[in-house]
């Protein structure tokens, strides 16, 4: 059972939290009452609000609405007015711009061009709006006239700033500086900055605007006139001062026996017109004073080299195409700021038709010279080609990649014109070559005193200038698909199936080949000419001094390197046919020296008298060996060897075999008593024989 105190503890702990709870309820009660009396309140309040809202609403919407109604009506009435305002501005246009049109655009472009806006505009109103108007062909007119009046500032523009390139300007541009690594690449400037903008401005416009493309045919025509004017420009400069100081600055300057330019070149390359004539007269003058520069013959005519007239004209040809390239380059360059681009090539095609064609014909003409020259059988003519042909060839990739994109006519100009200087090349050398086989053996052409024949010196002084441009006659030769001629074996990676395939090798050893076959031609002829002289020791002089013309200029010339590519014993060859014919000549003199042989000689013992059929014998001998040297060293004094080394040597063993052979016989016939009068038969004494024989060969004696 619980015990009665803590029951009662109990109990009043419950009472007392029963009380407060009535109190919390009596509280919650409190406060819920006055919670739905502030309600009530509210209420009445928000109730009272909507009412005033709704009665200010219905006053206000309606003025709203009339307010907004009357901003659309102003904005409609700006909108209008400014539309009329517009409209009429198109009607106002023709007066208002026409001071401007009429004064054209020369000196204030932009402002010309904001004219034409508003008169294109006003047709494109009138189009639209009012195409009936009288309004519409008013401003159609002014607008034709603005155009007409911008093509004619753009043909004014260009023709009025358009000046050809100065000369000195173009050999600066195409002079190479080959020592820096740069090159400096020289801008040809043909309209200036301030002209060239307004021009690229127009031309924009007339694409755009114009719908009109004649300005490009009043371009191309304006500057191909310029273009063409430029490079005969310096055509005539080059002329007039070649001739008169002889110097000017060249593409064409080549090193000697190359065919490639120098790795060292100055910037302005010194060319000297008429090289391959100054190199013809050097060598006439190598052949008439003989290879010690001693006169050797009187009748020695070499090659003649064309005047100085033609050789300028090769030479300013030459620098004319490399003027081309760089001006129809710059001309391109120029051309893109101005043409649209799918325009841009024909109408560059038309620009350069003109020099390129002038060019062309100047090219045709000298092949036709050259032709016309080989007819009459001066076959020196081929070598103006040479220096052409091979300034062509080295510039033909630029060439080609200057005139890419251009028609197939206009690329196909340049090769046409190489592969008929090829042509007419190669036939040149071939019947250069069959003229040294059958020149004929004409008795009065033949050298008197058995130097070097004219033959011998026109057939060195042409190869010698093919060494020049070796690279360039093995390829002429080759473009010909001579190697059949020849039986020179090909290669398979050496050829293709084109003959402009062949490698420099192979062109090197066809060239060899030539070059052989001409000397073989010219030995040939040389030994059939010989047989024309009636004394067979002039015979073996004529050929001595012929083949050691030819050895000598072959090594002094370098060509020796060439023909040896083909032929490698050549040089020996050379030097056994010069001493055999040494031999041959020493032969001569066996008619002399037999008389101081032994033969026929009297036996005797000293002190005998001699019978006078022996005494006979030895005056017979005195007087054979006197007569023969005395005649002998008078037909021989007119003789020549130009070559002071050969000269010298055949007198030394010449004197030497005479002398000795006469001293010995002088020394059999000292104690013998032949005649009473002996200074009759010894007449001579042998240091004045070998006088005699030092004067031999010796014209000027």
């Amino acid at each position: 059972m619980i015990p009665t105190e803590d029951a009662s503890a109990r109990k009043r702990e419950i009472e007392e939290k029963l009380k407060q709870e009535q109190e919390t309820l009596s509280f919650i009660r409190e406060n819920l009452e006055k919670s739905d009396q502030l309600t009530k309140g509210m209420v009445s309040i928000l109730s009272s609000f909507e009412s005033r809202l709704m009665q200010l609403e219905n006053s206000i919407i309606p003025v709203h609405k009339q307010t907004e109604n009357l901003q659309r009506l102003q904005e409609n009435v700006d909108k209008t007015l400014s539309c009329m305002d517009h409209v009429i501005s198109y009607y106002h246009v023709a007066k208002d711009t026409d001071r401007i049109i009429r004064e054209g655009p020369t000196g204030r472009l932009d402002e010309y061009l904001a004219c034409i806006a508003k008169i294109q505009k006003a047709v494109e109103y009138f189009q639209d709006n009012n195409p009936d108007s009288p309004e519409l062909n008013t401003v159609k007119a002014r607008f034709e006239k603005g155009k007409e009046l911008l093509e004619a500032e753009f043909r004014s523009l260009l023709t009025r700033y358009s000046k050809p390139v100065p000369p000195i300007l173009i050999l600066d541009a195409i002079s190479v500086d080959e020592e820096l690594e740069v090159q400096e690449d020289i801008v040809l400037e043909h309209l200036p900055e301030a002209v060239l903008q307004d021009i690229i401005c127009i031309a924009g416009w007339l694409v755009e605007y114009g719908r009109n493309q004649d300005f490009m045919n009043v371009y191309f025509q304006i500057r191909s006139n310029q273009l063409d004017r430029s490079i005969k420009g310096l055509k005539d400069h080059f002329r007039k001062n070649s001739a008169s100081s002889g110097i000017l600055y060249s593409p064409a300057v080549q090193t000697k026996r190359k065919d490639t330019p120098t790795k060292k070149a100055p910037k302005r390359p010194v060319y000297i017109p008429g090289t391959i004539r100054k190199a013809q007269n050097l060598l006439k003058q190598y052949s008439q004073h003989g290879l010690d520069g001693k006169k050797g013959g009187s009748n020695l005519t070499p090659l003649e080299g064309k005047d100085d007239v033609l050789d300028i004209e090769i030479d300013s040809y030459i620098h004319c195409i490399s003027a081309f390239v760089k001006l129809a380059q710059s001309e391109y360059a120029l051309l893109t700021e101005i043409i649209p681009e799918h325009h841009q090539k024909k109408t560059f095609d038309s620009l350069i038709q003109e020099a390129l064609d002038n060019l062309m014909l100047e090219g045709d003409n000298i092949v036709s010279a050259a032709r016309r020259a080989i007819m009459r059988h001066d076959y020196s003519a081929v070598l103006t080609i040479f220096p052409i042909l091979r300034h062509l060839k080295m510039n033909k990739s630029e060439f080609d990649t200057t005139l890419q994109g251009t028609a197939a006519s206009t690329k196909n100009k340049l090769p046409t014109l190489i592969t008929s200087m090829e042509t007419i090349g190669a036939k040149a050398l071939e019947e250069f070559a069959d003229s040294i086989k059958n020149d004929p053996d004409k008795e009065y052409n033949m050298p008197k005193d058995g130097t070097v024949h004219e033959l011998t010196s026109n057939a060195i002084l042409f190869l010698q200038q093919l060494l020049d441009f070796h690279e360039t006659a093995g390829a002429m030769l080759a473009s010909q698909v001579l190697g059949d001629t020849y039986n020179i074996p090909l290669d398979p990676r050496e050829t293709s199936s084109s003959a402009s395939s062949y490698t420099s090798e192979f062109n090197k050893r066809l060239l060899s080949t030539y070059i052989c076959k001409v000397l073989g031609n010219l030995q040939l002829n040389l030994l059939s000419k010989s047989k024309v002289y009636e004394d067979s020791a002039l015979s073996s002089i004529f050929l001595h001094n012929n083949y050691n013309y030819i050895l000598k200029s072959l090594e002094k010339s370098e060509l020796i390197q060439l023909v040896t590519v083909t032929q490698k014993k050549a040089e020996s060859s050379y030097r056994e046919l010069i001493e055999q014919q040494i031999y041959m000549y020493k032969s001569s003199w066996h008619k002399v020296t037999e008389h101081l042989t032994d033969r026929n000689m009297p036996v005797f013992q000293p002190g005998t008298k001699l019978k006078d059929k022996e005494r006979q014998v030895i005056k017979d001998k005195f007087k054979g060996f006197n007569d023969g040297l005395e005649e002998l060293c008078k037909i021989q004094k007119g003789w020549a060897i130009p070559d002071k080394e050969q000269r010298d040597s055949i007198r030394q063993s010449q004197k030497k075999v005479v002398s000795d052979a006469y001293r010995s016989f002088l020394q059999r016939c000292a104690n013998i008593s032949f005649t009473k009068n002996p200074e009759k038969y010894h007449k001579y004494r042998p240091e004045e024989v070998e006088e005699m024989i030092e004067r031999l060969f010796d014209t000027s004696a």
